[in-house]
């Protein structure tokens, strides 16, 4: 069995109770290795950027976002980070509850690696963990991240 390396993971969620489940769940799931969730996509920003107190953050490996946030949405921050020579390579998973095909096609026309309707219950919640894990951990090559 290959060794996991540590994963560094930023997820912007507005939702106390969905960043309280995806905490869960990532921890269940055995993704408790750098998971750090932000409230909005004005922060998420911020924490990609370094700027105040996440100046001494590591770079994630990758970024899930939901797209229905306040102050910047998911989608603006997608647009935003794949036009950055410097965050374009790093995946972002879409974790949504939105099932609209607007939403689908928009994501995947702003390169989202992926788009994941949020699951409601704990036990699919953990199920898409561990999906997460197996994939971006076990299965793909991620981009080097240039500050390790």
């Amino acid at each position: 069995m290959a060794t996991i390396k540590p994963i560094n993971i930023l997820m912007a969620e507005d939702s106390p109770s969905d960043a309280d489940l995806a905490r869960e769940a990532f921890k269940n799931g055995k993704l408790m290795n750098g998971l750090v969730i932000v409230p909005d996509g004005v922060e998420a920003m911020a924490y990609m950027r370094k700027e105040g107190k996440y100046a001494n953050e590591p770079r994630p490996d990758i970024i899930v976002l939901d797209l229905n946030m306040p102050k910047k949405d998911g989608r603006q921050v997608l647009a935003e980070l794949k036009q950055d020579p410097v965050f374009k390579h790093i995946p972002v998973v879409i974790l949504t509850t939105s099932e609209d095909e607007a939403d689908v096609m928009k994501s995947y026309e702003l390169q989202a690696s992926c788009y994941v309707t949020k699951p409601m219950d704990f036990d699919k919640f953990l199920e898409v963990a561990k999906q997460i894990k197996q994939f971006f951990f076990s299965v793909v090559t991620l981009p080097p991240n240039a500050e390790k």
